[in-house]
């Protein structure tokens, strides 16, 4: 797939590029990335990327001209749009899954106090990570393009995604390994037996008792059968 990150501050992504899983996505072709700087739109030896608020208030603006043409410039008819902002979707696994299925994706970061509105018309969604704010769409675009990588075939080991939490709707069950005995706190016996079908049996219930009390909201969401509904009760 190919992305593409409209961003004034590139040098921002330098060591992000760099680290492991997404270097290796890259390297291997799986991710075609490319950064375009905003400022190279601007014109005017000033190159005036920003202006006050109409109507007045704190804070700069990044010009409505300025990043169409920068939009404009890597546009395609497979690509697909995303502005970072507040007042996007909040950035899920679902959600994750299908950018990752994407041909062409076109990152928007916005800085200082905000994009001009109009900028919104022109591309296909909005989308934010989360209810906070942040100086600038950047660290979010990195955030998003991390879930991708990740995702794409061959960057990491086959099945390593499939059980992980937000993946079924649930959080992931709790993992372990060596030394089994750290000053009396003990890896659980069922890990060590050697049953697999009571493993998977157990690492599942543990799954649903870790989600209904950590993550109440998206344990209600979650659909039991009938054998979890059991799974939940055994003690």
């Amino acid at each position: 797939m190919k992305i593409k990150i409209l961003t004034m501050f590139p040098s921002l992504f330098e060591s992000f590029l760099q680290s492991p899983v997404i270097k290796r996505c890259i390297d291997r072709g799986y991710v075609l990335l490319e950064l375009v700087d905003i400022k190279d739109f601007a014109s005017g030896s000033f190159r005036h990327i920003d202006d006050s608020p109409c109507g007045g208030g704190p804070g700069m603006i990044l010009k409505v001209d300025v990043v169409m043409k920068a939009l404009e410039s890597v546009s395609t008819e497979k690509s697909h749009s995303i502005l970072l902002s507040p007042k996007g979707r909040t950035l899920d696994q679902k959600k994750v899954r299908e950018l990752a299925n994407m041909d062409e994706l076109v990152f928007i970061c916005g800085h200082y106090e905000g994009i001009d509105a109009r900028v919104e018309k022109h591309v296909d969604e909005l989308l934010s990570i989360g209810d906070y704010i942040l100086t600038g769409g950047e660290v979010a675009t990195m955030v998003i393009i991390d879930a991708i990588s990740r995702l794409q075939k061959g960057t990491i080991r086959e099945g390593a995604t499939e059980d992980e939490s937000h993946e079924n709707g649930l959080l992931e069950y709790p993992q372990y390994t060596k030394p089994i005995d750290y000053k009396g706190d003990r890896v659980p016996k069922i890990l060590l037996s050697g049953n697999h079908g009571a493993i998977d049996r157990y690492r599942h219930k543990q799954a649903l008792l870790i989600t209904r009390e950590m993550r109440p909201d998206m344990f209600a969401r979650y659909e039991l059968s009938e054998e979890e509904k059991r799974l939940i009760e055994e003690t």
